[in-house]
């Protein structure tokens, strides 16, 4: 299974097309609008936010991958959420649909929309409907078009994410390509974000579904940056078969071969994501290794990274073990603190600074080095069988006050 990291991003499936604009919808002048179009019909799969409170362009989205309808563009703002708006917000869901449907020649049904930003306002339709215009005579093939399109979806991320890997299935070489945004409102529930993938794949819808439901688990579920869980999070993907492979259509070594491509590109857009959260100046990764099983080391993995304490301690890069221990204990996984190892480690080296549930002679300075890498990994180990999990954050620090404290303006 020879699956690879490649440079583009979205448009880099066979197919693809996207475009970007700046509409006016953000009071900077920023890019603030994109477009993702395949030249053929898509089977479509999609997975979304647990909050209770639901965007608009969401529930759209919910009641698109339910249908049988075949999926065949993306539409995004980004300024505005379009979140607890009602059926005026909806209604402009809808609105967004039928005028891209209408630009492009296909049905609104097979129009996805998105949106990002302050939520509780209306979206400025005239802006919209005026930018989709845009963006229809703008769609094109090729990086640069992926590259924008991804910068055109950014709220208060700091670079645009995106990312391809290129595979074999049945002796035909597939792609999938995609891009996110996310930054700050990032919890493991669905995480707060907006990533959208596209591949050149023949599988059918449900298996699609499935696997996307699979590599969400473990990759974009496992990111948190602030604890909050958004009214906007989704994820979707559009396969449009034109890679020629026979159709996947059962669990076979095919099917295998996508989904571990699927987790490889969203593990690596999470990690983009958990880099870059607001304020961040390092990437945090946990690892729980040789727990009991999954689910444990999961619940275990997600308490440290969402520890506002030990993301502070982080930041300052200071070796207070202490809290790590802590957040373990009230994770809600059962474990024995007493049998547990904890490790710092990064490119400057690694260091243990627990053993079965105490401190270690270790050394302050050499640990102080070693958090003061821009990526820090901490490793507990419950001695307790074969399984593992990790997640991924970032640390806390003063910008994230600064940032949040004026976000609207």
């Amino acid at each position: 299974m020879n699956i690879q990291m490649i440079e583009g991003g979205i448009t880099t499936p066979a197919g693809f097309k996207a475009a970007s604009h700046e509409a006016g919808i953000k009071k900077r002048q920023k890019k603030d609008m994109a477009m993702i179009y395949s030249e053929v019909p898509c089977e479509t799969a999609g997975t979304f936010t647990k909050n209770l409170v639901k965007a608009a362009p969401v529930i759209w989205d919910m009641n698109l991958v339910r249908s049988n309808e075949p999926g065949h563009a993306i539409v995004i703002n980004s300024g505005v959420a379009n979140a607890c708006t009602g059926q005026e917000g909806y209604k402009y869901c809808e609105d967004m649909a039928k005028e891209t449907a209408a630009k492009l020649g296909i049905k609104p049904e097979s129009v996805y929309v998105a949106s990002t930003g302050v939520i509780g306002k209306q979206l400025p339709m005239d802006k919209i409907i005026s930018g989709i215009d845009v963006l229809a005579s703008r769609l094109q093939d090729g990086k640069e078009a992926g590259e924008m399109a991804a910068l055109a979806i950014m709220t208060t991320d700091t670079a645009p994410k995106e990312a391809a890997v290129r595979f074999e299935i049945g002796g035909k070489e597939v792609t999938i390509g995609g891009m996110c945004k996310g930054s700050g409102m990032i919890h493991p529930n669905m995480c707060t974000m907006l990533s959208f993938l596209s591949t050149d794949v023949s599988i059918t819808k449900a298996l699609l579904q499935e696997a996307l439901l699979e590599a969400v688990q473990d990759t974009y579920n496992m990111v948190s940056v602030d604890g909050d869980t958004s009214t906007n999070d989704t994820v979707l993907i559009l396969a449009n078969g034109l890679a020629e492979n026979i159709m996947i259509t059962e669990k076979n070594e095919d099917y295998r071969t996508f989904l571990a491509a699927m987790q490889v590109i969203n593990e690596y857009l999470a990690k983009k994501i958990a880099g870059d959260g607001e304020g961040a100046t390092a990437l945090f990764e946990v690892k729980v290794i040789n727990a009991e099983e999954t689910n444990q080391a999961k619940e275990l993995a997600k308490s440290i990274v969402s520890s506002s304490l030990t993301k502070a301690a982080i930041f300052g890069h200071d070796a207070n073990w202490g809290r790590i221990l802590c957040a373990m204990g009230y994770s809600g996984a059962e474990f024995n603190p007493d049998k547990t190892d904890i490790y710092f480690e990064s490119a400057a080296g690694k260091i243990k600074l627990v053993e079965n549930g105490m401190a270690t002679a270790y050394s302050e300075e050499e640990a102080t080095k070693i958090l003061s890498e821009p990526e820090v990994t901490v490793i507990a180990d419950i001695k307790a069988g074969n399984a593992r999990a990790t997640a991924w954050g970032c640390d806390l620090t003063y910008d994230y006050i600064k940032i949040n404290a004026d976000y609207r303006s």
